[in-house]
């Protein structure tokens, strides 16, 4: 039978090329949006991928919304937390409301993916974490205090859950993506493109596909000795 994997912001950028992959490599694939239907319903026509709507920040909307997929699909074995938001500004200019959406959505929103797939893994004696964090968490990025605390928390969650999931047959693994060619990056103005483009040794930016191989080795059966580590894929800009 084929393991089930549930892809959160499944249905755009990373988390499409993500979800298509895993697909490819024959998983039950199921993705999540927050707001986006006729994107969503578009992705699903395209691809054959169902997609759930649900917020990832509240704790009750994701349980519920995980224990229809395990209805509908099948229990997770496979869970990608890549959802993700940015709302940027200086840190002297940085709401409290900014601080929070970003806090809800892309740490605490781990939590709530995860935390409610956890009991079954532990059950089964199998289970594949993968957070995709972000080049931003490692080395800290201006105007994204926010956005770098969350994705570096997020590297916390994934040392932690490797050791408490390691006897259980569970992996917790992360992905640093570098700046990736998504419709958010190639929206920026090509001035600033190039500018990032220069501080990357490659000489071009990643490609969704690229890090999406990366989850696809990360779930795998056979990756299970590979526990609590990092992928860093960034084209040498961050070297860690």
């Amino acid at each position: 039978m084929a393991r089930t994997a549930l892809v959160t912001g499944g249905t755009r950028g990373i988390g499409a090329a993500i979800s298509k992959a895993l697909k490819a490599e024959g998983y039950q694939v199921a993705a999540t949006y927050a707001g986006n239907d006729e994107a969503a319903a578009k992705f699903t026509a395209e691809t054959g991928i169902q997609t759930y709507k649900w917020n990832v920040a509240d704790y009750d909307e994701s349980k519920a919304g995980i224990a229809k997929v395990e209805a509908e699909v099948g229990p997770i074995d496979v869970v990608v937390a890549n959802a993700g938001i940015t709302r940027d500004a200086p840190f002297h200019k940085m709401t409290p409301e900014q601080w929070h959406q970003v806090v809800d959505t892309n740490l605490t929103g781990v939590f709530n993916t995860v935390h409610p797939v956890w009991p079954g893994m532990r059950e089964r004696k199998f289970g594949r974490v993968i957070v995709i964090s972000s080049i931003n968490g490692q080395k800290g990025q201006f105007g994204q205090v926010n956005y770098a605390a969350t994705k570096a928390g997020d590297l916390g969650i994934i040392k932690s859950l490797a050791q408490e999931g390691a006897r259980a047959g569970i992996t917790a693994n992360a992905v640093c993506p570098g700046y990736t060619a998504t419709d958010m990056v190639m929206a920026v103005p090509e001035k600033v493109r190039e500018s990032i483009i220069a501080q990357i040794p490659v000489g071009r930016l990643g490609e969704p596909e690229e890090i999406a191989r990366c989850v696809v080795f990360l779930a795998a059966d056979d990756a299970g000795f590979v526990n609590g580590s990092t992928i860093t894929a960034n084209g040498a800009q961050f070297v860690v």
